[in-house]
């Protein structure tokens, strides 16, 4: 019987717990941006057949009823497509695909950071396809074979990513979609790619060094339908917000406009030189900034490639932002090779006097497909075996001064330190006696709230910042791992080597330029 309607479920896979269980949350901190994109790229109708879309992120999706989407169904042509899949997250993809296969779903692909920069091809032919670029490049393609009820193996790889971004006006979440979170928030892109070059990043591996943006009337457009729906909050996903050509405009265009709709973004450290943009951004609505200031040791920062960072004047940012009513989050990494246990909790003592609002803290790990990992593994210095274990919360490789256990515990102490009621008391009181408005009370709501959970994670040796609150445990792994051996014959995927780019990529990376 001919299909006669086209479904796509679009999925963003969790990832197995150490417990086993795969990690589902009763409240999300910040959604998936690449679901709600991928929604918004695929037509009504794609080769004659009419489409429609499921957006699902499993993160907190704590019931398991749309895993009825991934069932065989007569007249229906149904794609799955696992989307943003990280190395730490491929066996849950896998497990899925193997899942859907097994009901009777003939169309599956994987795509995202794993994919585009890891080699797949051992598990290439067995009835899952996968995207080795960004979505612009090969999405269409995947849905036309899809609407013919047939995937090739492999979709792009000669490009990573797009000469220039074009896409359509975001489709913002259901109100549904939006109770799932602690706060109806939406993910914004408006530009893609990172100008430096630090080695334990895939940034630049996926979406290259030449910050490319789209048009400012998409942003806007994009902005004014996430607030039309219900949205209260965005966060702005671009890697460096401060290095996006046409920042100022944009920003300038939400003052005009009285968007009104606050705004979290990431900036890199030399946020400083651009006080102006900064006071812009406080205007326009920014309630946060996050910076990656990583460690406080400059010659870690230079072994890592990391040479935009200047511990000297990571007060600047916070004393700047402050001025402006704007929280900061600093992100930091331990266990960067040259680290001792008395250099981490130096690094924490910095950290609590230069006092920014929030903070997170991960373990180093080289991710597949970065410089890092390429370099660690030739060296045989990584120990851990398994993907799932590579999401910054579990030490991965042989540290010269710290055993895993240890690394652990400064992980957890680390964030009970920071989050000390007092300081947080301290922080949210400063917060209150300024200007007050819905973004400050908001603030307010989130610095308490962060604090009183960081601590309790860290008391249950649980990551902080895994993707949500109040764990919900209804599936594990045992319960997919049969699927997974019969479709791909494997308990676990192997180590990968790295991609390389192809000269095309390596010649953009090579010339891209640096703004502000």
């Amino acid at each position: 019987m001919p299909a006669s309607r086209l479904r796509v479920v679009i999925l963003k896979p969790s990832k197995y717990g150490e417990d086993g269980f795969v990690e589902r949350f009763r409240w999300g901190f910040m959604p998936n941006g690449t679901v709600p994109h991928l929604k918004s790229m695929t037509a009504d109708r794609v080769g004659g057949l009419p489409c429609e879309v499921h957006a699902v992120d499993e993160y907190v999706h704590t019931d398991l009823g749309y895993l009825s989407l991934l069932h065989g169904e007569a007249g229906v042509t149904t794609l799955l497509a696992l989307v943003g899949v990280q190395s730490h997250q491929l066996h849950r993809a896998l497990d899925l695909a193997a899942y859907a296969r097994e009901h009777g779903v003939a169309c599956a692909v994987v795509g995202g950071p794993h994919a585009m920069t890891c080699d797949t091809s051992m598990l290439h032919g067995r009835g899952v396809a996968f995207s080795l670029s960004e979505a612009e490049v090969d999405w269409t393609d995947i849905l036309e074979d899809a609407a013919r009820g047939e995937l090739r193996a492999v979709y792009g790889g000669e490009h990573r990513w797009a000469a220039r971004l074009d896409p359509p006006v975001l489709k913002p979440p259901t109100p549904g979609e939006l109770r799932r979170y602690i706060i109806p928030m939406m993910g914004v892109t408006p530009a893609r790619g990172c100008p430096f070059a630090c080695n334990f990043c895939s940034v630049i591996k996926i979406a290259g060094r030449q910050v490319r943006s789209e048009p400012l009337e998409t942003t806007l457009s994009s902005l004014r339908a996430a607030r039309a729906a219900g949205v209260r909050f965005v966060m702005f996903t671009s890697d460096n917000f401060n290095k996006i050509p046409g920042v100022v405009e944009l920003l300038q265009a939400m003052v005009d406009e009285r968007l009104r709709i606050p705004f979290f973004a990431q900036c890199d450290a030399q946020l400083p030189r651009r006080p102006e943009l900064v006071e812009l951004m406080a205007r326009a609505g920014c309630f946060q900034i996050f910076v990656g200031v990583e460690s406080f040791s400059a010659e870690a920062l230079r072994a890592a490639h990391k040479f935009h960072n200047s511990p000297e004047r990571y007060g600047e940012i916070v004393r700047l932002c402050r001025a402006h009513g704007i929280t900061t989050h600093f992100s930091n990494i331990l266990g960067f090779p040259g680290d001792t246990e008395d250099a981490i909790l130096e690094h924490l003592r910095a950290q609590r006097a230069l006092g920014p609002d929030v903070a997170s803290f991960y373990i180093l790990t080289p991710i597949p497909g970065t410089e890092q990992y390429d370099d660690f593994r030739r060296a045989g210095l990584i120990t851990e075996t398994n993907l799932d274990r590579f999401d910054g919360t579990c030490p991965t490789w042989r540290h010269p001064a710290l055993d895993p256990g240890r690394l652990r515990d400064l992980l957890f102490r680390c964030y009970r330190e920071f989050y000390r009621l007092p300081d947080v008391a301290a922080k949210t009181a400063r917060v209150a006696a300024g200007r007050w408005d819905e973004r400050t009370a908001r603030t307010l709501l989130a610095l308490a709230g962060l604090g009183v959970h960081a601590r309790m994670s860290a008391w249950m040796r649980s990551h902080p910042m895994a993707g949500g609150t109040a764990r919900v445990r209804v599936d594990r792994l045992s319960e997919y791992l049969p699927l997974r051996r019969r479709m791909f014959d494997l308990e676990r995927a192997p180590l990968p080597q790295s991609l390389t780019l192809s000269r095309a990529d390596q010649e953009i990376n090579r010339t891209a330029r640096l703004v502000g």
